[in-house]
């Protein structure tokens, strides 16, 4: 996943109010590249099936499927994604963690 460093960037007006849109157009694409490539196939997979639930998803064998939308509507399904992502990573941290804990800790004694 590439994002492009032009993106949304003939609207001033929201790059000054979004630190956010600031930031990820100052990443280098190595940056952003690393950061794609970190998800687990788990992730891609519930990204995938969001954005295609949020598109519309017909078999490909069957049917030529093409979809148009306006600008703002597409940075908004990628907004989205992104966000799903980062979540969903966080949350699978936070799995990680927890098992290493349970792993970890001794059972505790119920006669203390």
């Amino acid at each position: 996943m590439v994002f492009p460093s032009d993106f949304l960037s003939d609207n001033a007006q929201e790059d000054r109010i979004n630190p956010l849109l600031q930031y990820l157009q100052n990443q280098s694409p190595e940056i952003l590249s690393h950061v794609a490539k970190s998800a687990s196939p788990e992730i891609k997979q519930i990204i995938s099936h969001n954005v295609q639930g949020l598109v519309g998803m017909l078999p490909s064998e069957s049917f030529n499927v093409k979809i148009t939308t306006d600008r703002d509507n597409l940075a908004g399904l990628l907004a989205s994604a992104m966000m799903t992502g980062y979540f969903l990573r966080q949350m699978e941290q936070r799995m990680q963690l927890e098992d290493l804990a349970d792993s970890v800790t001794p059972p505790q004694n119920p006669n203390i």
